[in-house]
């Protein structure tokens, strides 16, 4: 118990001061940034130009799966081109600034660098590639309310507020990581992990793929949960195709994504995070 109280806080202390003092820099940084004018960049630009600019749109909106279905509905209402979309709904939730640098200090910028590059490039790939078999067709026409995308006032005060929100929205899922990875920790022992999860067995890439998505293990509670997963002996590759399936499509998300899409683009979604996860594992395990 005392091994597991140690390292729950030590954990928590750790992520408590790197996620307070990154997500107030960006908060700070974000009124700088013109979303009107991004949008409409991204709906005059030519398709590779907008999806450069889409992947650095959602670089810099910190949202998670569930907060970005408001934005790709505000895209689609002002005709920004299907892919570039799709571009900017697969890329968002994987590629938040704050969880990327966090994920640098705790695992390494060399696994970050190469997560960021694998994601970027697949999340372009996908939303071209839907794009090019015809699923805008399983678009409803749906218009909702409640998103603004008009540029905030630039001040210390809003900084702190946003901080707040994003706070309370993300940090209980960093506290819920840290008691798990905690638990594994103090009570799993690194010879069972290594045993059944450490060596090259191909065909765990897949199935902790497939695992994430139902588990809804947002990618901020991952990351200190994957970090003791990697001290106790598993393997890389299945690690990180666990964090990417489970960041890229929760439930939650999936739920409200029925309300902008037919089944079958919902289908093509599900198996192009799937796609993705499984490819950028086994990317992991060869390197």
């Amino acid at each position: 118990m005392e091994e597991f109280i140690k390292s729950f806080l030590w954990i928590v202390l750790e992520l408590t001061l790197l996620f307070v003092g990154i997500s107030f820099i960006i908060s700070l940084l974000q009124g700088y940034i013109p979303y009107e004018k991004i949008e409409k960049k991204l709906s005059e630009s030519n398709k590779v130009v907008a999806s450069i600019i889409a992947i650095l749109f959602a670089f810099i909106t910190p949202f998670c799966s569930c907060s970005t279905i408001p934005v790709v509905v505000n895209m689609l209402k002002n005709k920004i081109p299907f892919s570039i979309v799709m571009v900017f709904l697969f890329a968002s939730p994987v590629l938040d600034p704050t969880i990327l640098t966090i994920m640098g200090v705790v695992m390494g910028w060399k696994v970050t660098i190469i997560y960021t590059l694998i994601t970027t490039v697949f999340s372009i790939v996908i939303g071209f590639t839907l794009d090019r078999l015809g699923f805008q067709k399983y678009v409803k026409n749906v218009i909702m309310t409640g998103f603004d995308s008009e540029k905030k006032k630039f001040n210390v005060s809003h900084a702190i507020n946003e901080t707040w929100s994003l706070m309370k929205s993300v940090y209980p899922y960093l506290i819920i990581g840290a008691a798990i990875g905690a638990v594994i920790h103090g009570l799993v022992p690194t010879e069972f992990i290594a045993k059944w999860f450490g060596h090259d067995a191909w065909w765990l890439i897949p199935i902790a793929a497939l695992i994430g998505i139902p588990l809804y293990i947002r990618l901020s509670s991952m990351i200190p949960i994957s970090q003791i997963l990697i001290l106790k002996g598993m393997a890389l590759g299945p690690v990180m195709a666990m964090m990417i399936s489970s960041a890229g499509a929760s439930l939650p998300e999936i739920i409200l994504l029925k309300s902008i899409f037919r089944k079958q683009l919902i289908i093509a979604f599900i198996g192009s995070v799937l796609t993705m996860s499984t490819i950028s594992g086994f990317v992991f395990y060869i390197i």
